[in-house]
């Protein structure tokens, strides 16, 4: 099982031998801990559970330090599940600690994350939407959507009309990005190109699964 929790850092820019620029997003990745390993005979399914970020014993439950104190674990803020396949089992032992040397540069990932809320948008920044016309006296519908249905037959707006709404805070994954650095003393991962999310926010790197 290959997979880890981080923190996004920011972005970057790095050179490479011949001089060209490339744009990297650096994550805090790890240290890690296994705090649990779901079996399917007693679970239904496979997976192995990571714990990410040290925090106050005081900001978790009882129930939740309970749990990270049966393999003398610290108090860890974020708990993540990565799910193996049915015949597939996992090497690890619970307790142990997994840092970023896990991957490799030039290695492939996906990195899966939560987008920037951006509240309630309108077509024009959610969908794209062209705006009406300035002229002929629209002075106040300009970024309006315009028609939603029709006059007759069936009478009604058909689902899934793109119209305003919440945009962002969504779960979102991209994928097959390329590990440019690996910094295994600062537990620092950079990847090529853009990830989900604003400064500070949880990431899941895991091995893509696409190429």
């Amino acid at each position: 099982m290959k997979g880890m929790i981080g923190k996004k850092v920011g972005m970057t820019q790095i050179f490479d031998e011949k001089g060209n620029v490339i744009p990297v997003t650096v994550i805090q990745a790890g240290p890690c801990y296994v705090t649990q390993i779901r079996q399917a005979d007693r679970d239904g399914y496979t997976a192995v559970q990571l714990g990410f970020e040290e925090t106050k014993p005081a900001r978790l439950t009882k129930g939740q330090l309970g749990h990270l104190q049966r393999n003398k674990l610290p108090a860890l803020r974020v708990l993540r599940e990565f799910r193996l396949k049915r015949d597939e089992s996992s090497d690890l032992t619970e307790g142990t600690e997994i840092k970023v040397d896990v991957f490799a540069k030039g290695e492939r990932v996906d990195v899966v994350g939560t987008s920037k809320g951006r509240g309630f948008a309108g077509t024009i920044k959610r969908h794209g939407f062209h705006r009406g016309p300035k002229t002929h006296g629209q002075s106040d519908r300009e970024r309006a959507p315009g028609s939603i249905g029709m006059c007759a037959t069936p009478g009604e707006t058909l689902k899934g009309k793109r119209m305003g709404g919440h945009m962002g805070d969504e779960r979102v994954t991209i994928q097959n990005l390329e590990v440019v650095v690996v910094d295994a003393e600062k537990n620092m991962l950079a990847v090529r190109g853009a990830i989900p999310g604003h400064r500070n926010s949880i990431v899941v790197i895991k091995p893509t699964v696409k190429r």
